[in-house]
This record gives C-alpha cells, sequence and structure tokens, in this order.
C-alpha cells in the first residue's frame, strides 16, 4: 500500500469518506440537510486537505463557522473519525496518511471545544 501523496490521493480519500457518510445513519442526515450539491463541497474538501498536507495555496473558507449552527456533538465527531480513519487506512499507509488521520482527530477536538464554549456562553448570556 502507498501513502499519501498526491491530489489524485487525496480525491480518492475524500470522494470515498463523502460517500460514507453520506450513506452513514448519524452523521449521514446532518450532511444531507445542509449540502444539496455535493461537487462543490467535494471540491472544497480536495482544496483543505491539499493545503492542509502539502501546503498548496488555494482553499478559502472558515470550516468552523460552517460546522458551529449544526447540532452535533461528540458522538457525531467519533463516528467522523471513525469512517475516515477507515477509509485512510484502506487507500494507505505511511507517515502522510497517519498524519492525516491525526489532524483529521486535531480538528475534532477542536470544533468541539469550540462548539461547547459557545453552547456554555449561550447558557450564561440567557
Amino acid at each position: 500500500m502507498k501513502d499519501i501523496a498526491t491530489i489524485e490521493d487525496i480525491k480518492v480519500f475524500v470522494n470515498e469518506f463523502y460517500a460514507k457518510v453520506q450513506e452513514d445513519d448519524l452523521i449521514g442526515p446532518v450532511f444531507l440537510q445542509v449540502i444539496g450539491d455535493w461537487q462543490p463541497h467535494l471540491e472544497k474538501m480536495y482544496a483543505f486537505w491539499n493545503a492542509v498536507l502539502f501546503g498548496v495555496a488555494g482553499f478559502k473558507g472558515n470550516p468552523f463557522a460552517k460546522h458551529a449552527p449544526l447540532k452535533i456533538g461528540q458522538h457525531h465527531f467519533d463516528r467522523w473519525l471513525i469512517l475516515f480513519g477507515r477509509t485512510i487506512d484502506t487507500h494507505f499507509e505511511g507517515p502522510v496518511a497517519d498524519d492525516t488521520k491525526n489532524r483529521a482527530g486535531l480538528m475534532a477536538e477542536m470544533f468541539l471545544h469550540k462548539l461547547r464554549y459557545m453552547a456554555d456562553a449561550k447558557r450564561v448570556i440567557v
């Protein structure tokens, strides 16, 4: 098995991962309620992971801002990470594949931390 090395490799894992997401009974409905046309989302994810993994310019956006209004919690991120890790492990092995899974885990932790902070702030304000 090879490591993740090119944009074509990124497209492999992004496409397969989001195909799994759409079929998943827990996180699928969350995505399906906000994404009508999957191709622009996939294109954005190719650019995102290309920037994250290889430093290639081209990603524009604020991923957390897109997730903040969603009703998601720890169990959603746990499922996301399981599907993501399985997808990477099915196709790739090596330092970049390991780094990709690690970065996904760090992003999930950061998003959860911010979501909890926002929820706590709302409780204090109300």
